[in-house]
């Protein structure tokens, strides 16, 4: 299931699974304004529809600029905290009864390099991303004796247009395709994950 605020997006992932043989379904959500009863309502067409939920990769991502603390809109601020944490930590809540009754159930979070995003002028991106470490070791202590792992994903440069907008000046000749983190993505979700339960993986394409 692809779950995306950009239709359009989500219509081309969707194509190119289908024609590399697989099946899709779409739910189109924006993160930014879904409350928790939009995640029970997921979780709840997801056992409808599909009966079972093996694994959740959280990757949504807000990032809106480089800048100073003090010239930040405090809602720019809070839409940050909201998309990066508590949006997947909800939609994580909701569908962990399913999770639970899977035979190996994973829940994955993309996380950038917390060493780089805490330094000066990441705002509440930078904030985020150390909110996102620490939930997934806390998601880990709770759920250690659960059939649900959980795990990070730190990918290394990526040609995003998060990138584009941190680092303005790159001629992005040292960043890789987001498509080269794919591998790593499914290892994670994945049984042979197990050796990564409770860490941030950092992922080399």
């Amino acid at each position: 299931m692809l779950l995306g605020r950009k239709v359009p997006k989500l219509n081309r992932v969707h194509d190119a699974i289908a024609n590399a043989g697989g099946e899709a379904l779409l739910y189109p959500l924006d993160l930014e304004g879904a409350s928790p009863d939009d995640y029970a309502d997921l979780a709840a067409r997801i056992e409808t529809q599909l009966g079972r939920l093996d694994g959740v990769l959280h990757c949504a991502a807000e990032f809106r600029g480089l800048l100073p603390l003090e010239n930040t809109d405090p809602a720019a601020f809070a839409r940050a905290l909201h998309v990066n944490v508590t949006a997947p930590c909800w939609l994580t809540q909701a569908c962990l009864p399913l999770l639970k009754r899977a035979d190996d159930g994973s829940v994955v979070f993309a996380v950038d390099d917390v060493s780089r995003v805490t330094q000066a002028y990441w705002g509440g991106y930078g904030v985020a991303q150390q909110a996102r470490a620490a939930l997934v070791s806390i998601l880990h202590a709770e759920l250690a004796r659960s059939s649900v792992r959980v795990s990070g994903l730190q990918p290394g440069p990526m040609r995003t247009s998060l990138r584009a907008k941190a680092y303005v000046e790159d001629d992005d000749r040292q960043s890789l395709d987001a498509a080269g983190y794919a591998e790593a993505c499914v290892t994670l979700l994945s049984a042979q994950g197990a050796a990564h339960r409770g860490q941030i993986w950092q992922a080399r394409a």
